[in-house]
């Protein structure tokens, strides 16, 4: 049983959407504070009201870079954490198992025949029209 968790938790399509899932949520709270202290402080300050913090005002409105900043240096340091404790863990034990993740994807080549993309080096014939494929086709 627990080895068949094991085996469900490093599947490489499940890392990679968990890696996808965290930077979206460290991303999305980037985008929050953007919008929490630049864009509405702005579009207030056309309507008229008051804030208090760091940064400067318009019309009375308070854009708020302070926190802005706070928010990169946040995501920043949230992405290396991410890359540092998962990814490069993830990386290594699937490299010891021969699989290759976030890596550099394999050169293809096209048909000249059908125009089909992806075709591996290697390959001698196309693999959707069955014609021959020439080396030096890329």
């Amino acid at each position: 049983m627990l080895r068949g968790f094991k085996n469900f938790l490093m599947q490489a399509d499940l890392i990679v959407v968990a890696v996808g899932l965290v930077i979206a949520l460290g991303f999305s709270t980037l985008i929050k504070a953007f919008t929490d202290n630049v864009i509405t402080p702005l579009v207030n300050a056309a309507g008229g009201g008051g804030t208090t913090g760091l940064g400067f005002h318009v019309k009375g409105q308070l854009v708020n870079l302070g926190a802005l900043v706070s928010a990169v240096i946040y995501f920043i340091v949230f992405m290396a954490v991410i890359y540092f404790a998962v990814v490069v863990p993830y990386r290594t034990y699937q490299k010891r198992r021969g699989v290759i993740v976030f890596g550099e994807p394999a050169p293809t080549k096209s048909c000249p025949e059908c125009l089909s993309e992806g075709l591996p080096e290697q390959a001698r014939k196309c693999k959707y029209c069955g014609s021959p494929v020439v080396a030096s086709a890329a």
